[in-house]
């Protein structure tokens, strides 16, 4: 986008339940000359009485750094920064609950189990091809608990997703030949999946509802 007028829009709300209740927008300032600054995360709340669009704006982080991406669920919200994860409590007087640094994650890679059950995290570890897996239920704000690794590839990893429950975490290298599943509460890994022989870019990975079933995207084939 290059108008200035407009907002890059970075929403993730996974679970189809909270979609469909929730009139909170995520809003995160970008593009050649945008409106509002890259680092800044702008929360709208649509069903806000009001004509005019200040009245709708209901929260706002600032940063020194660009925000990358931002994942919701209905109790906290995920700011990815290129080397920081920084969680907050969320939406009602939000503070900042946990902070996490990472490897170089230009791509604001990670995602959030939107189930109620679990409030499992995952995101780039410290080293090339890890992943660090932390549960935000049984981490105490403002501590040092250090999440669990996992040493997911041999190179920089390109796509990372969990299913809806958070039982399982998918991962896919910058080389993009291999799917690597791995089982969350043990930490072990499932299965090796093929993808092919020649190397792609893995843009997606989802799971279906049926949890034996995940959906891959990339330049060649979904």
């Amino acid at each position: 986008m290059t108008d200035k007028n407009c907002i890059y829009l970075k929403l993730r709300l996974k679970n189809k339940q909270i979609n469909k209740q929730t009139n909170l927008l995520v809003l995160v300032g970008g593009s050649s000359s945008p409106k509002f600054s890259e680092i800044s995360v702008l929360i709208w709340d649509d069903a806000r009485e009001g004509k005019d669009s200040k009245e709708k704006l209901v929260l706002e982080f600032t940063f020194t750094k660009p925000v990358l991406s931002v994942l919701m669920r209905h109790d906290k919200i995920v700011m990815v920064l290129k080397n920081r994860i920084c969680v907050y409590s969320f939406p009602d007087n939000p503070r900042k609950l946990f902070e996490f640094d990472t490897w170089d994650n230009p791509k604001g890679l990670c995602d959030l189990c939107p189930s109620l059950e679990k409030q499992l995290l995952v995101f780039l570890g410290h080293k090339c091809g890890s992943l660090q897996l932390v549960d935000l239920a049984s981490t105490m704000p403002g501590t040092s608990s250090a999440p669990f690794t996992i040493n997911a590839h041999q190179s920089d990893i390109a796509c990372v997703s969990l299913n809806q429950p958070g039982t399982v975490v998918a991962s896919a290298s910058q080389k993009g030949t291999l799917i690597h599943l791995f089982d969350t509460p043990s930490k072990e890994k499932l299965v090796e999946l093929r993808r092919g022989t020649d190397p792609a870019t893995v843009y997606c990975i989802n799971f279906t509802s049926l949890p034996e079933f995940c959906l891959l995207s990339n330049q060649w084939q979904h």
